[in-house]
């Protein structure tokens, strides 16, 4: 066999130390969801915070408020998008890419 007990419970206890380093990590990330070219901008951590949003003033439009709404959400769904990617990736490591399923994140 393997791995005797006491070699699993302190694996286990790195991967929880990874994971919660990990956490902290996404938790401070910053990433961002773009749209109109530049004129609509959204940040979020990478737990999937939105902490800003960021609208030019020369895209505000009274006449068109639809377009707005459209290309906020555009930006928001990238920065989430982008957070999520993030997570991913850095539990990914955490966890030595093992698929733990009731993990939280994932």
């Amino acid at each position: 066999m393997g791995m005797n007990m006491q070699q699993l419970m302190k694996q286990a206890q790195n991967m929880q130390r990874e994971m919660q380093k990990a956490q902290e990590e996404l938790a401070s990330a910053q990433v961002e969801g773009i749209s109109g070219g530049g004129m609509v901008k959204v940040t979020a951590t990478g737990a999937q915070e939105i902490v800003s949003i960021s609208i030019d003033p020369e895209i505000v439009d009274p006449e068109d408020v639809e377009m707005l709404e459209d290309l906020v959400l555009a930006a928001v769904k990238e920065a989430l998008a982008n957070a999520q990617a993030l997570a991913s990736e850095k539990m990914g490591r955490a966890t030595g890419g093992m698929n733990l399923p009731g993990m939280g994140m994932f």
